[in-house]
Order: C-alpha cells, then sequence, then structure tokens
C-alpha cells in the first residue's frame, strides 16, 4: 500500500510538470513580413508568445512589401522583444511568373485592384531598397541559407512533426515543392492563409471581385502548385471568415496594460502597416493552436485560376459532385468563429511575457 502511495504521488507530480520544447508543436512561420505592427507582426507575435509552439524558423517572401524590407524588419521585431535565436531566412524576392509590369497591364485592362502589395504605386521602391525603418535598423543579420533549403531541411529533420504556416504569396513553399516531391508528404501539414469565395462583406475590395484574394493573385502559379501537393491536411482561413474579425481600440488599451516588450510594440504601431485592423493572418495562427476557436468549417476541393484572363489568380473550389478531378486537394476551409473567444486569446497572447528559447 505504501508503494502504491508513492507511485500515485510521482505520477501526480509527473502530470503536474509543464510541456517540454520536445511536446511543443514545431511550426515553421512563412510569411510576408510587412511593418512595423499590423496583421503579419502580430502573428509572428501570436506563434511565438503560444507555448504550445515551437517556431523553427521565419522564412520570409516578397508579398505586402517586398522581401528585404520585411527581412530587416523581422530581424528588428525580434530584436525588440528578446527572441533573436528564432532564425530569419530570406525567401523569394519575385513571384514564380507573375510580374510588376504584368499586374500593372493586368490592371489597366481589367480595373485596379484594391491592394497591391509590394507593386502598389503608394509605397512603390524598387526590390533592394530598404527604406529607414520607424522601428529602427536592426543589428542582427539573417540566415545564409534561402527559405525553401530552410524548409527541406527541417521537414526531414523532423518528418510529420512540423506544421507549415503560410501568411502570404506561396512561392517559397511551391520552390520547396519543385526541388522535393517529397517536401508536403513530409510535413505534419498546411495552414495558410488566402483565397476568398463569398465574403459578407460591405468592403468595396471584394464586393466586385469575391473571388480575388492578395495572397493568391501576387502568385498564382505558386498556389496552385502548393495546393495540389501531397499534403496530409490543408486548412485555410480564406477571407470570408477574416473580415470577420477586427483589432479594435478596446483590445489596443488592454495590451496596453502590459509594460512586456511585445504588448508595446502593438501598442506602439497599432494600424500603421497598410493591411489595417482585420487580422487577416492572426485568425490562423490562432486556429491551428486552438481549433476550437472555430465553430463552422467545409471541405472543399480547391486550386486557383492561372489563366492570364480578368479572373487570374481567383481562388476555385469545387464540392465532391462537381470535382473535376485536375489535381486539386481537398482542404479545410473556415467559416465562423467564436469571436470573443479568439480576441481574449489574442490579447492575453500579446499581454504576456515572452517566451525564452529552450
Amino acid at each position: 500500500m505504501k508503494n502504491l502511495k508513492l507511485f500515485s504521488i510521482f505520477f501526480l507530480t509527473i502530470a503536474a510538470i509543464p510541456a517540454s520544447a520536445e511536446q511543443r508543436r514545431k511550426i515553421i512561420i512563412d510569411q510576408d513580413c510587412s511593418g512595423p505592427g499590423g496583421s503579419n507582426m502580430q502573428t509572428l507575435l501570436t506563434l511565438i508568445q503560444s507555448p504550445a509552439a515551437e517556431v523553427l524558423g521565419i522564412t520570409v517572401v516578397s508579398g505586402n512589401q517586398w522581401r528585404d524590407e520585411e527581412v530587416a524588419r523581422t530581424l528588428r521585431l525580434l530584436e525588440l522583444i528578446g527572441r533573436t535565436d528564432i532564425p530569419v531566412v530570406p525567401g523569394a524576392v519575385f513571384p514564380l511568373v507573375h510580374r510588376y509590369r504584368e499586374a500593372k497591364l493586368w490592371q489597366a485592362t481589367y480595373g485596379k485592384v484594391a491592394f497591391a502589395g509590394a507593386w502598389d504605386d503608394r509605397w512603390w521602391h524598387e526590390p533592394e531598397v530598404i527604406p529607414e525603418l520607424l522601428e529602427g535598423q536592426p543589428h542582427t543579420k539573417a540566415s545564409d541559407e534561402d527559405a525553401a533549403h530552410f524548409l527541406l531541411r527541417m521537414v526531414h529533420k523532423y518528418p510529420h512533426e512540423v506544421t507549415i504556416y503560410e501568411g502570404g504569396p506561396m512561392t517559397d513553399l511551391a520552390i520547396a515543392n519543385a526541388i522535393d516531391p517529397h517536401f508536403a508528404e513530409l510535413a505534419a501539414g498546411l495552414v495558410f492563409m488566402g483565397g476568398s469565395l463569398e465574403p459578407q462583406t460591405d468592403d468595396p475590395e471584394f464586393l466586385s471581385a469575391p473571388r480575388h484574394e492578395f495572397n493568391f493573385w501576387f502568385d498564382p502559379e505558386a498556389a496552385k502548385s502548393v495546393l495540389a501537393a501531397p499534403w496530409k491536411r490543408i486548412v485555410c482561413t480564406p477571407v470570408d471568415i477574416s473580415v470577420k474579425t477586427r483589432i479594435t481600440d478596446d483590445m489596443v488599451a488592454d495590451i496596453a496594460k502590459s509594460p512586456n516588450p511585445v504588448a508595446q510594440y502593438v501598442v506602439k504601431y497599432f494600424l500603421k502597416d497598410q493591411g489595417g485592423s482585420y487580422m487577416w493572418d492572426e485568425l490562423a495562427a490562432a486556429a491551428w493552436l486552438d481549433p476550437t476557436l472555430i465553430t463552422r468549417k467545409v471541405q472543399r476541393y480547391m486550386s486557383v485560376n492561372v489563366d492570364h484572363g480578368p479572373a487570374y489568380g481567383d481562388t476555385l473550389t469545387w464540392t465532391e459532385q462537381n470535382n473535376p478531378k485536375l489535381g486539386a486537394r481537398l482542404v479545410e476551409i473556415q467559416q465562423d468563429l467564436d469571436l470573443q473567444k479568439f480576441n481574449k486569446m489574442f490579447v492575453d497572447l500579446m499581454k504576456a511575457p515572452t517566451p525564452q528559447a529552450h
């Protein structure tokens, strides 16, 4: 009986020990890291701040801004929050096929898009230019490795353990997939923000073009390639659900109560990003951390229109009944969320002390 009591005490003690680094879920963040502040940087922080996630690295792809500027902003963010141990790995500067001049001609022909990212005339500069950063220039350096090979090295090192999070155009993932056809099947799965089906919104960006979404449009060929790869699971956070979210003044005021560096960064640069107040990418990251945030979802076969006409870059989806069986994969598409629970989760993560490297 004495031995049984001792065993029970030992078991309860072990059960009470917090999860170790080995038990945290591994993730690589592939992101168009525009900043300072805004949805892209807040998504990095959502995953870095979570004790349930082990961020193996941040691979940076052109999208909202050019890659080199985004790399500098990411390095500076990590310096400000004390997490320079996380590798920042430069990815693709240009899409696979789509180019600036073609995008300008396309808009002249079929209508100007509301947001053109690095190609947008409102903040255009040449790809290699790194402007003076409002948050300060970084002192640390990016990795010498390129994004595609980093992605491949990690999934081979930790087969079936690494989730790939995609918050920008899918160029880096398409390149990795082209180098090694086993890339997708060696990952634990793909989680991404992108695509648009039929968002219920009065936002003029989507009223006349409900299937148009920036991440797909910037590099349609990459998205089509990635969505056809043999992932074990693909989860999509589309425009439809993202536009139900907002980072509000009340949330920012609550975050401001924390003296921690992450909270102060979020508050200082609130809404200075081009993307406005929608929490585009934060929701995709948060739902990976806690799937119970999503209250409704559907499954559809998904691809991207790569015909260089008026629907170039548009989201394509099919049900089981009308699937043309041309290689599209089944994707879990989020439709609705517990908004109050999501907002609380985000605020709590932003207010918390930053977990240190294990």
